[in-house]
């Protein structure tokens, strides 16, 4: 398990969103985030699981 934390831009790449997306995403608690606005840092096991079930979900 991965104690590393990505930055609002590496989660919107990763997940091929916006970071408008990915801060509306923390903010509706799909994403566990800490910090606020910008500076939103995000777990990446949690970010890496999110992406395996939305794929999932097609």
């Amino acid at each position: 398990m991965s104690d590393k934390k990505l930055t609002l831009d590496e989660v919107a790449k990763i997940l091929n969103k916006t970071p408008v997306t990915i801060k509306r995403y923390a903010r509706e608690n799909l994403l566990s985030a800490e910090g606020e606005g910008d500076n939103l840092l995000f777990k990446e096991d949690e970010v890496m699981r999110y992406l395996e079930f939305s794929k999932r979900l097609g």
